[in-house]
C-alpha cells in the first residue's frame, strides 16, 4: 500500500467517526428529550410515593439488623445526661457569680 490509499482510508475512516459521533449526538438529544417529557407532575409523585414505601420498608429491618435504633437510643440519652451536667453546672456558677458579685459591694468591715 502506498501513502495515498493510507491516506484515504485514514480520510475515509475519520469521515465514518464524525457520522457516528453526529448519531450518537442526534440519539442521545432524542433520548433526553423523551426522558424530559415523560417525567410528568403525577409521575414524579407516584414515583416519589414508591421510592418513599420501598425506603420505609426496608429501612427498619436494616436499622434493627445493624443496632442502629439501639446506638442511637444511647447516643440521646448520652445527649441529655450531659446536657442536665451542664444545665446544673450553669445554675452553680450563676449562684457563685451572684455570692461574689454580692461580697464585692458589700462594705468593707473593720475589725
Amino acid at each position: 500500500m502506498n501513502f495515498e490509499s493510507l491516506q484515504r482510508k485514514v480520510r475515509q475512516a475519520e469521515v465514518a467517526l464524525e457520522a457516528k459521533e453526529r448519531q450518537a449526538s442526534a440519539d442521545w438529544r432524542q433520548v433526553k428529550s423523551t426522558w424530559l417529557k415523560s417525567w410528568t407532575p403525577g409521575r414524579i409523585v407516584v414515583a416519589g410515593l414508591a421510592a418513599g414505601f420501598m425506603v420505609g420498608k426496608l429501612e427498619p429491618g436494616k436499622s434493627v439488623a445493624k443496632g442502629n435504633t439501639l446506638l442511637q437510643m444511647l447516643t440521646a440519652v448520652a445527649g441529655m445526661v450531659a446536657g442536665t451536667g451542664a444545665q446544673a453546672a450553669a445554675v452553680k456558677a450563676e449562684d457563685a457569680a451572684q455570692s461574689a458579685e454580692e461580697v464585692a459591694q458589700s462594705p468593707p468591715v473593720d475589725a
